[in-house]
């Protein structure tokens, strides 16, 4: 079973990706902030990390440069779940290492599950 570690900081967010994700057999770990999400990266080194970007303390690209310059977790695929429409945002999460960027108002939690399947294989 795949171990997903999902890092948002809406509560209700959260709770619907985690219900859908965990309905389709992955184990499914959670962190309501960017600090937390990377302590929780580097305590369970997760099979996929699905990523907010704008969150208290530390922001997803924070993270995600984090991780990527962290030998231990670089090879774990990132995906940035987000609600900027950027193609700004979006290449600078490409450039530093994201894996897929999905914007959530354009999204179901359908979309976000067939994309997590397609990077895990």
């Amino acid at each position: 079973m795949a171990k997903i570690l999902l890092v948002e900081d809406e509560v209700l967010v959260r709770d619907m990706y985690k219900k859908k994700l965990e309905l389709s057999k992955f184990d499914v770990e959670t962190a309501s902030d960017g600090k937390e999400g990377l302590r929780k990266a580097r305590e369970l080194k997760p099979d996929l990390i699905l990523l907010d970007i704008i969150m208290p303390h530390l922001d997803g690209i924070q993270v995600l440069m984090k991780i990527k310059n962290d030998p231990e977790l670089k090879e774990i695929p990132v995906v940035m779940l987000t609600n900027i429409e950027s193609n700004k945002r979006k290449k600078e999460c490409f450039h530093e290492g994201a894996a897929g960027y999905i914007v959530k108002s354009d999204g179901t939690p359908s979309f976000v599950l067939k994309e997590v399947n397609k990077i895990l294989g």
